[in-house]
């Protein structure tokens, strides 16, 4: 979601929250009891303690997959944007005094819970719940700068929600088939055929106010759980009977979209793009011809040569045809070599975005093996996916010993069987059948090492050698 001088969109926000999370858990951990039940008036210490403490953990990640994913459509990495909600803190810090008395609170029934790490998963939430409070308070005192319009918290976060509920609804439409009977429940009529509204919404400005309410209507019966406007929850209960309320607001996020998406190629505007390269090669072409001329003034070494051109010999020419013809050759077999390996990663690009994976994933991943491990060795003719679909098996898929390159962003775990599959544009059988047969030579090669190993006292395990790799 765009919208003025807001700078947290629901794509990058899980991974920013997972990121200031962990980083604030591990810095918790070095208080003391007496340290954060410290009264009103040293809070401030406190907190300023903690800042440097959880700005050192985040520029110590900062090289991260996590970390350096994109956290916005602006250009700003999950990094940064932590790094700016954290300071944000030190300006609102009533965010900072509501936390501690929850965790007074907490602390009440159970002690210093925040040194346990059973507890991670409490005190998490607990970062969680401000850090989402503090976003939409920083990004609707932004929005009030940027248009002169006053915004609440609550506001932002209404707009936040209807451009879920719009990306939720426009999968739906992209899958109508195996969504059929909630789309026709969605658009209010039975489906014959592609709904034409699913080509003519091009951007949440075509979304209609009645699609999300319907939307929201049908969760229940299709999900098990009430939609966002028809929660007990009074923060948008007025909402679901105030349709012209939802399509103005539907309309202005795409109408900023618009804009601002037009400004993103402002660079190509300033002569960033091939334009500037061009610049750069006619500066460079004029100066070796001031150059040359400057020489021939000078009496250079061609200055009183006069300019012959000669005919060649016919050992010449016949030489110039040999060599022609293989330089040809060659540069057809790189130019093609490299077309092809550009057309692959464009390939990979668009199935890792289309599975809610970094674009680079496959390329990332690949750079993080371990060139010379054991498992690799035995698995270079596998696809990637079939190895890491080795280690789901093998290790499950969150061992803590996997790069970061390896893991699924939003989930810190290795991508599910079902996106492995997709990955390798091969079938979830035919994936099976791989990783299955990988496993064996695995196994294999296991038993041959372990019988020349034996008289030494060596063994692995067949679950050793993957984890070598991972590490």
């Amino acid at each position: 979601m765009r919208l003025p001088g807001t700078r947290y969109q629901e794509h990058g926000w899980e991974q920013v929250r997972k990121l200031l999370g962990r980083c604030s858990v591990q810095a918790f951990r070095q208080f003391s009891a007496e340290q954060v039940l410290c009264p009103p008036g040293a809070q401030g210490t406190l907190l300023e303690r903690y800042t440097e403490a959880v700005a050192a953990a985040l520029r110590a990640a900062d090289k991260t997959a996590r970390a350096e994913a994109h956290g916005n459509s602006y250009g700003d990495s999950v990094s940064e944007l932590a790094l700016s909600l954290l300071f944000e803190l030190q300006a609102q810090a009533g965010f900072w005094a509501a936390l501690l008395a929850a965790i007074a609170a907490e602390h009440g029934r159970g002690g210093a819970f925040w040194h346990e790490a059973a507890a991670d998963g409490i005190l998490r939430k607990k970062f969680n719940d401000m850090y989402a409070g503090l976003r939409d308070k920083v990004d609707a005192d932004n929005y009030s700068v940027s248009t002169g319009r006053p915004c609440s918290p609550n506001k932002i976060y209404t707009y936040r929600m209807l451009d879920t509920a719009y990306r939720e609804v426009e999968r739906l439409f992209a899958g109508w088939q195996q969504h059929q009977q909630q789309v026709g429940e969605i658009l209010g009529r039975p489906l014959a055929g592609a709904p034409i509204e699913a080509r003519q919404m091009k951007s949440i400005a075509g979304c209609k106010a009645e699609w999300i309410i319907r939307w929201s209507e049908t969760l229940e019966r299709y999900d098990g759980a009430p939609g966002p406007l028809h929660t007990r929850s009074k923060r948008f209960a007025s909402l679901k009977n105030s349709p012209e309320k939802i399509a103005a607001m539907l309309a202005e996020i795409g109408d900023y979209e618009e804009l601002s998406s037009n400004m993103d190629s402002a660079d190509a505007w300033q002569g960033n793009g091939d334009s500037g390269a061009a610049a750069l090669w006619l500066e460079d072409y004029w100066r070796v011809v001031g150059e040359s001329e400057a020489a021939e003034h000078a009496g250079g070494a061609f200055a009183d040569t006069p300019d012959r051109i000669l005919p060649p010999t016919d050992d010449e020419l016949a030489a110039d045809t040999d060599t022609d013809t293989d330089a040809d050759t060659d540069t057809d077999t790189a130019d093609n070599a490299d077309a092809d390996d550009a057309a692959l990663l464009v390939r990979e690009q668009l199935v890792a975005d289309g599975l809610s994976l970094p674009p680079r994933y496959l390329e990332q991943a690949r750079l993080a093996q371990d060139g010379g491990s054991w498992t690799l060795r035995i698995l270079s003719q596998d696809s990637l996916p079939i190895r890491l679909a080795v280690y789901h098996k093998l290790l499950g898929p969150d061992d803590a010993t996997y790069p970061d390159e390896w893991l699924d962003p939003a989930t810190g775990a290795l991508p599910t069987l079902q996106q492995l599959a997709a990955l390798d544009q091969i079938s979830m059988p035919t994936l099976r059948k791989r990783r299955n047969e990988a496993i064996d030579r695995l196994h294999a090669a296991h038993d041959v090492s372990h019988n020349l190993n034996h008289n030494a006292g060596h063994d692995v395990s067949h679950q050793a050698a993957p984890r070598a790799e991972a590490q």
